[in-house]
């Protein structure tokens, strides 16, 4: 009997594995993330000419292509758990696989490492170097400690001025959060909202679908993708397909032209740091604690299921610091 319960409607492989992580709720990244390494290791079975279904492959077969993407691929431990991940769940959920070699396979010890964090200065130089909504939203990222997705799936109704907080749904883990509003970008952020509301107004005078929205609210409540308090407060400038119902409609900005800003604006100020979208959050975190602001605080406010994971900005702390002075310095009297 299928683990979901009900018959696949799909006789393809890769339309059963959606099938069965929309109806226990994945995000579509890690859809579109599973279904890559499936595809991948289908893929991977026909290097002798022909290729194999996973349900007539096993233990000898996972274990050889996970040890190609560590030998020959050289991929990070985080990227190996990730293709065994889909393995497993494919094997487990989607084919009802259930033998023990699937237990004994081993993952990859994922080493810790102390994150990028940029200084004060360097993040003023950073923030500089972007323009228009790309500057809005970097400085909310920076300003509220929000990952990227969390920030571009901001929606109206969820800016809350009188009160000084966002709402963060949904974030990392299916869970919620509140942020501080960063007095600084409320002109700004009002600013942007009159933009969204032009693109609002022109999609209603058009009879555009409404926005997405989650779950089965959109069953529940039909029209509730069409009001203004779910709209998008960084929409896209255009229409597209929506990737899972296929229906044109208007989404939130694309994640990429961030990414690519910021790195643009980091080659600008000369930053010799790795720097991405995402060490404005460990910037945010780490500056929070330089100006004293006690640890389960910060932790809320990051959205950390466990007060350990925020601990690793101590550590940066530390580095950002100083840390402890150098024996050469007392020898050499500074």
């Amino acid at each position: 009997m299928n683990p979901v319960a009900y018959p696949l409607q799909s006789p393809r492989l890769l339309d059963q594995l959606s099938e069965v992580m929309r109806y226990k709720h994945y995000s579509l990244r890690t859809e579109e993330a599973y279904r890559y390494w499936v595809r991948f290791f289908v893929r991977w079975s026909g290097r002798g000419g022909r290729m194999q279904h996973p349900r007539d492959m096993g233990a000898a077969e996972v274990q050889q292509f996970l040890s190609m993407l560590a030998n020959e691929r050289r991929v990070s431990s985080s990227t190996h758990n990730q293709a065994l991940s889909a393995l497993l769940f494919l094997y487990r959920e989607v084919l009802d696989i259930h033998l023990p070699w699937l237990t004994e396979l081993q993952r990859p010890t994922r080493v810790k490492r102390i994150p990028a964090v940029l200084t004060q200065t360097e993040i003023l130089e950073l923030l500089g170097f972007l323009e228009g909504d790309m500057a809005l939203l970097g400085k909310l990222l920076y300003g509220t400690g929000m990952r990227l997705m969390e920030g571009l799936r901001l929606r109206v109704k969820d800016v809350d001025f009188e009160r000084q907080v966002v709402v963060v749904r949904q974030g990392k883990g299916g869970k919620d959060r509140v942020v501080m509003l960063p007095r600084s970008l409320e002109a700004g952020l009002k600013a942007q909202l009159g933009r969204s509301r032009a693109l609002w107004c022109c999609d209603r005078e058009d009879g555009s679908p409404g926005v997405e929205v989650p779950d089965a609210l959109a069953v529940k409540y039909p029209n509730l993708g069409s009001r203004w308090g779910w709209f998008w407060v960084f929409p896209a400038p255009r229409l597209s397909v929506d990737p899972r119902s296929g229906v044109w409609r208007r989404h939130h900005l694309f994640e990429e032209r961030l990414q690519r800003a910021i790195k643009l604006a980091a080659a600008a100020a000369h930053i010799t740091k790795p720097v991405s979208v995402h060490t404005l959050r460990h910037s945010f975190a780490t500056h929070l604690l330089q100006g004293g602001t006690d640890i389960r605080t910060v932790r809320e406010l990051l959205g950390h299921s466990d007060v350990s994971t925020t601990l690793i900005y101590t550590h940066v702390l530390k580095v950002a610091a100083g840390g402890t002075p150098s024996p050469l310095d007392r020898l050499a009297g500074v």
